[in-house]
C-alpha cells in the first residue's frame, strides 16, 4: 500500500499529537521525498527552531579530582584516593549545561543520518551543519532507554515531537555492514507498526477533529460469561477497543484494521475477513449493560485504501454493523471530510 508521504507525516502528527508541529513545520515535500529525506526535513525543520527558541539546559552533577575546591568537598573520597598528599580533591558541584540527554540524543540522531545510505546529499551537509552548532553536547550511541530519561515540562514540551521524530529514526535504522554506517528500513513495509500507526491516527483525529462525542477513548470490555469461580475468569483474554465514541445517547466501537488488502479474496470473491468481523460482534455483545444507548451501539470496521472504497451496512437486533474504508492516496481534507462522514459528525 503505497501511502504519500506527506500523508504519512500527517498521520504521525495526529498519532503523536502534535498537531502544532504539522502546521509549524514545512517539510515541502514533493512526489519525489523518500521517507528517509522526510524525517531528514522534519528533523533540520525542527532544530533550526529549537535552536531559535534556545535549546534546554539544565544543572549536571559533576565530580572531579581538582587542584583547590570547587563546589562540595567529599571528604571520604579525597581521603580513600591519598589525595591530600598530591593537594588535590574530590569536588561536586553543579553545572548549567546543555550536555543533558534530549540534547545528546538528538545531534546524535542528526550524526545517526548523516551516516546513513541513501539519504539526500544537501540534507545530509545540513545535518552536518546542524550539529556543530549544539557546541558542548556530547555524542552517545544511543539505546532505547534513553528515550525513558526523558521528562518534558512545560518549558521543553517542543521536544515532545523532536524525540518522537529520533525515536521513529532510531527505530528505522540498523548498523550495516560497512563499519560507522546505517541502512534504513522502512517501517510502513511494516504492517504491525502501521496498524499501530493507522489505530493511533483515528483515535486523535477523532478527539480532536470532531465535537459530537465528548468521549473518545480505549475501552476495555468484560466478557459477560457467568463463571463459577475467579480462577476460571482470569484465563479468558482481555478485550479492548481501538476506538470508542460516545455521549449521552449514542455509542459507536471502531475497529481500526490495517492491511495491504482490504478484503480477503475466496473463491474469485471478496469477503470481510471472518475475524475481524467475530472480534467486533463480541465487543457490541459484551458492552451491553442494559443502557439504551450500549442496546443500540453502532459497530464499524474501518480499513485503509488506496483504490476502492467500501460502505457495507448490517444490522443486528438493534446494532448497526458497517464496513468503512479511508482513502490515505487522497489529499488530507478528502480524508478528513471522510472521517467525520463515516460518523456522520
Amino acid at each position: 500500500m503505497a501511502i504519500p508521504i506527506e500523508n504519512i507525516y500527517f498521520l504521525l502528527c495526529y498519532a503523536w499529537n502534535k498537531l502544532d508541529e504539522k502546521e509549524r513545520v514545512d517539510v515541502s515535500i514533493d512526489d519525489k521525498t523518500e521517507l528517509l529525506d522526510l524525517f531528514a526535513k522534519v528533523l533540520i525543520t525542527s532544530s533550526k527552531l529549537l535552536l531559535k527558541r534556545g535549546i534546554d539546559k539544565s544543572y549536571i552533577d559533576h565530580e572531579e579530582e581538582i587542584s583547590g575546591v570547587k563546589g562540595k568537598i567529599e571528604i571520604s573520597q579525597t581521603l580513600k584516593r591519598n589525595l591530600l598528599f598530591k593537594q588535590k580533591t574530590v569536588c561536586t558541584y553543579d553545572d548549567f549545561s546543555a550536555n543533558i540527554i534530549t540534547n545528546q540524543i538528538l545531534i546524535s540522531t542528526i550524526y545517526r543520518l548523516t551516516r546513513t545510505k541513501g539519504i539526500d546529499l544537501l540534507l545530509k551537509m545540513e545535518l552536518a551543519k546542524l550539529q556543530k552548532m549544539f557546541l558542548g553536547v556530547d555524542l552517545i550511541e544511543i539505546k532505547g532507554s534513553h528515550f525513558k530519561q526523558i521528562k518534558l515540562n512545560r518549558n521543553n514540551r517542543f521536544y515532545g515531537f523532536i524525540m518522537n521524530v529520533c525515536y521513529l529514526i532510531y527505530e528505522s535504522t540498523f548498523p550495516s555492514e560497512e563499519k560507522g554506517k546505517y541502512k534504513f528500513s522502512d517501517f510502513t513495509r511494516d504492517d504491525n507498526k502501521m496498524n499501530q500507526l493507522f489505530e493511533a491516527f483515528i483515535r486523535n483525529f477523532y478527539r480532536i477533529e470532531q465535537h459530537k462525542f465528548n468521549a473518545v477513548k480505549k475501552e476495555t470490555i468484560k466478557w459477560q460469561f457467568q463463571h463459577q469461580d475467579i480462577e476460571s475468569y482470569q484465563y479468558l483474554p482481555q478485550m479492548e477497543t481501538d476506538i470508542s465514541l460516545e455521549n449521552e445517547e449514542q455509542k459507536v466501537i471502531i475497529d481500526a484494521k490495517y492491511y495491504r488488502e482490504t478484503m480477503t479474496i475466496n473463491y474469485d470473491k471478496e469477503r470481510i475477513k471472518s475475524s475481524n468481523l467475530y472480534q467486533l460482534f463480541s465487543y457490541l455483545l459484551n458492552q451491553q449493560d442494559g443502557s439504551e444507548k450500549t442496546k443500540m451501539a453502532t459497530g464499524i470496521l474501518l480499513y485503509p485504501t488506496i483504490e476502492k472504497d467500501y460502505n457495507l451496512d448490517f444490522q443486528y437486533n438493534d446494532h448497526k454493523i458497517q464496513i468503512r474504508t479511508v482513502n490515505l492516496n487522497t489529499n488530507w481534507r478528502n480524508i478528513s471530510t471522510r472521517l467525520k462522514e463515516i460518523i456522520n459528525a
